[in-house]
């Protein structure tokens, strides 16, 4: 997606191109395939889902064209995990690579090692141990507990996108808010839970047993596979 004299442009391809995507059926075969993808278009050609499906149909509201809603399934389905994982920008990573990015993002690191060792800022160590006791919370819920807000702690926005980037956190479904009298308003909010929610926690931190490097080396090696355009310096950045 990409802003040309004020005006937000999708770059998608057509319904008879062999790279698109017609269905969320499709696009989750393909991020298996693919290991991981951004959601939008970045400086890596072609690394996204928007590049790979109609452009006409995003936020058409159309369940089954809508790559928007198919995010929201995907995250709902829990066979990928679905967050901020590229450039602090939204994205998919498949079960098998998750382990990989967990590894090398966490540098090895649980949360609590993290915070004992003093690399875990505070305020991401209150979002945290809400997860202790509750699998799935609501991304207003935990900036409430957490102490967010006037006269609490600041940025949450950019502290639960570190979180993601860093794999301690992945977008688990989205629903919207509810009244008083029960009745729904609003935008849908995020919902959050922790990699370990979707796939246990033997499996998520399953790659701890290499250096954190090498399964860095390993994600960049893939992407080099499936995108040899791919420059190093996008590589890293896509990464980092």
């Amino acid at each position: 997606m990409g802003n040309e004299n004020g005006t937000w442009i999708m770059y998608g391809v057509g319904p008879k191109d062999p790279n698109c995507l017609h269905t969320v059926e499709e696009a989750t075969a393909f991020i298996e395939k693919t290991g991981f993808l951004p959601l939008f278009k970045n400086e890596i050609p072609g690394f996204s889902l928007e590049e790979r499906t109609q452009a006409r149909y995003w936020w058409s509201d159309q369940a089954e064209k809508d790559p928007w809603i198919w995010r929201e399934i995907i995250a709902r389905r829990g066979v990928v995990a679905y967050g901020k994982f590229f450039d602090k920008k939204a994205g998919f990573i498949s079960r098998e690579w998750l382990p990989y990015f967990v590894n090398y993002r966490r540098n090895g690191y649980d949360y609590d090692a993290a915070w004992e060792d003093g690399i875990l800022p505070r305020r991401q160590m209150k979002i945290l141990e809400l997860f202790e006791n509750e699998e799935i919370i609501p991304s207003y819920e935990i900036k409430k507990r957490a102490g967010f807000g006037k006269g609490g702690e600041k940025n949450f926005d950019g502290t639960i996108t570190d979180l993601q980037m860093h794999l301690y956190l992945c977008m688990r479904d989205f629903k919207k808010r509810k009244n008083k009298a029960g009745e729904e308003y609003g935008w849908d909010v995020a919902l959050y839970a922790m990699p370990e929610q979707l796939f246990g926690y033997q499996y998520v931190t399953g790659a701890y047993k290499e250096a954190p490097e090498v399964s860095g080396k390993r994600i960049a090696e893939h992407i080099r596979e499936h995108f040899p355009e791919a420059t190093e310096k996008q590589i890293r950045k896509m990464l980092k």
